[in-house]
């Protein structure tokens, strides 16, 4: 078994007026927000996919599945200290995330690092693990019609 793993995690969430916008760990201003079964954190479910591929722990949605009434607006940090705790319990630990958000509006550079901030007490590693990049689609597709917003994340772990 090698000692370094890398996982890769993609998702997409809708927009709609009239919910909470939560990226990263943080609530975000914006007269739209994410649609999903939990509240929606697109970055965080990207890294929890990332982290549990690199440790052969399938997905998500297979822990924390979308018909269960128990994960209903539950707060994505919540799992993301789940997904630490299974990692760790298997001998793992982070190296580093390099995740990537792509957001027509609002503009998410300002935010990157409360988010990292964030994010980095949440998984108790340190902010210099955690790469958090934004783009636009240039007004093309889903995220350019400001119907949704996707984000990527690639993880390594290493076995301690």
């Amino acid at each position: 078994m090698t000692p370094f793993r890398i996982g890769f995690g993609y998702d997409v969430h809708q927009l709609q007026p009239g919910y909470d916008f939560w990226l990263g760990g943080i609530k975000v201003h914006h007269d739209k927000g994410a649609v999903g079964h939990s509240d929606a954190d697109v970055l965080i479910h990207v890294i929890c996919d990332a982290l549990l591929g690199a440790a052969n722990m399938r997905n998500i949605g297979y822990h924390f599945s979308d018909k269960d009434p128990k994960f209903k607006g539950i707060d994505s940090k919540i799992l993301l200290k789940e997904v630490m705790k299974m990692i760790r319990e298997a001998g793992y630990e982070v190296g580093n995330m390099d995740t990537t958000v792509c957001l027509q509006v609002p503009k998410l550079n300002p935010l990157i690092p409360e988010m990292k901030t964030c994010l980095s007490e949440v998984m108790n590693v340190g902010e210099d693990a955690i790469s958090i990049k934004a783009t636009t689609s240039e007004w093309l597709g889903f995220v350019g019609r400001e119907e949704g917003i996707s984000a990527y994340c690639t993880a390594l772990i290493y076995k301690v």
